[in-house]
């Protein structure tokens, strides 16, 4: 088999489509406008109109008229040309390749699909080099490869300078709809508990959520009562739940005694009778129609959590159950705040990119059994490198009874106490906890704001 050489490949260009953009600029400077936040200077792939185009941004940006003569004085300035005749030659003969001021656009998009294509091959040349150079780990790669392919996307989608009407209109229309309808009062899904929804207004697009506890509060049982609450209560919507402590069948095993209302030790053993077996169908049914993911491989990366979660549409929320567990390659291995720091920026970073809230569990430090109030403070995060500033909300949660075993009046009481709230007020929200089946559900009452 011959040997793949990628490396004479021709690059996709038109040199026509790109000698009408710029002449249709220097015949009508109006045109500039229309074209400077879609084009750059590298979306021209012939040097001599890459450097004219970039001298033309400098000029529009400076407020200096555009023409023939002004624009070829600045090209021999820049040394785009050698001489101010050659100069105004080229020029005059873009200038009559001119095209009509409607279509400036259609070959703005064109020189730019020519561009990404351009970009598509130099990528890949990068990637087939580093694959076949035997020096890189394939996980590593792929990551690689994942970043490189993104970061073309990213650069072609920028959101830009827009307009702000729509955005009125919507909240307009939001304000109205919560007016006429106080029980949709929130912005993100729902959490499946009202009067944390209220709090912190659901779950909201873009946000990091931490959710954090000593070791036997519940976490992981708090964060799949909201994985399944969400997955029901929002049936358009896909919920990623990515487990690094629990194989997926363990996972499922307590969201059917959960939703079920189970013993999770009887589902173990099987030993159930004729009506827990009915509550085991149904709840199994209700899972069955929801759009619940679970990915349990363990040592996972952030930036491999990111590239599975690319390749779905419609999600809705991602669950990480733990922080302490995600795996950091690079220069931040083996120091676990700067490796937390890392984990926590990516996370927050990979919300907003996917534009979906991110529940991240993380353990607390040792600090709050050393107190006399036990109740965790944000200061208990353990390893939390910028997990506090990184994170929209932090909920913590606390049962009394865990730490006084004589208080039986309250072991079913739980507090999820809102630490932070980037987008409302601190509270403390109570919820009721039944263990033997690993379920939370709302007490709805009065939340207490412990600032008054």
């Amino acid at each position: 088999m011959a040997e793949l050489d990628i490396s004479s490949i021709d690059l996709p260009y038109n040199t026509d489509a790109e000698q009408m953009v710029l002449g249709s600029a220097i015949s009508d400077p109006e045109l500039v406008s229309r074209v400077i936040d879609k084009l750059t200077p590298e979306h021209f792939h012939v040097k001599l109109h890459s450097g004219i185009y970039s001298v033309m941004q400098k000029m529009f940006v400076s407020g200096e008229d555009i023409n023939i003569v002004s624009l070829g004085e600045q090209c021999v300035r820049q040394k785009v040309f050698a001489t101010a005749e050659e100069s105004r030659e080229y020029l005059y003969k873009l200038s009559v390749m001119a095209v009509e001021s409607s279509s400036i656009e259609s070959y703005a998009q064109y020189l730019d699909e020519k561009f990404v294509m351009r970009q598509l091959i130099s990528v890949s040349r990068d990637i087939f080099e580093k694959a076949t150079s035997g020096t890189e780990e394939p996980a590593s790669l792929l990551e690689y490869a994942e970043k490189r392919i993104m970061d073309i996307r990213g650069t072609n989608e920028a959101s830009g300078l827009l307009n702000i009407h729509p955005t009125v209109i919507d909240l307009l229309k939001h304000l109205i709809d919560i007016n006429q309808h106080p029980e949709n009062n929130r912005i993100g899904i729902s959490s499946g508990f009202g009067t944390l929804d209220k709090v912190i207004y659901g779950l909201m697009p873009s946000s990091l959520i931490l959710i954090a506890a000593r070791p036997g509060m519940g976490k992981t049982s708090f964060a799949m009562n909201i994985a399944v609450n969400a997955a029901r209560l929002n049936r358009d919507k896909k919920v990623a739940v990515f487990s690094l402590e629990m194989s997926r069948s363990q996972l499922v095993e307590r969201m059917l005694s959960s939703e079920g209302r189970i013993n999770a030790d009887l589902l173990k053993t099987g030993q159930i009778d004729s009506k827990q077996w009915q509550g085991l169908y149904e709840a199994a049914e209700m899972l069955m129609d929801s759009e619940i993911y679970v990915d349990d491989t363990a040592n996972i990366t952030i930036g491999e959590m990111k590239a599975k979660l690319r390749r779905m549409n419609n999600i809705g929320l991602v669950v990480i159950d733990y922080i302490g567990l995600v795996t950091v390659k690079g220069k931040n291995s083996g120091n676990r705040v700067a490796e937390v720091t890392e984990i926590t920026r990516n996370m927050k970073v990979m919300a907003k990119e996917l534009n979906v809230p991110v529940i991240a569990l993380s353990q607390l430090s040792r600090s709050p059994d050393a107190r006399e109030d036990k109740r965790p403070i944000l200061s208990d995060l353990r390893d939390s490198g910028s997990a506090e500033q990184d994170a929209d909300v932090v909920l913590f949660l606390y049962r009394d009874h865990y730490y006084n075993k004589e208080k039986t009046d309250q072991i079913n009481s739980c507090e999820c106490i809102v630490a932070k709230n980037r987008h409302g007020k601190l509270c403390t929200v109570p919820l009721r906890w039944e263990g033997d089946c690993t379920r939370f559900t709302s007490v709805e009452t009065r939340y207490e704001d412990p600032r008054g």
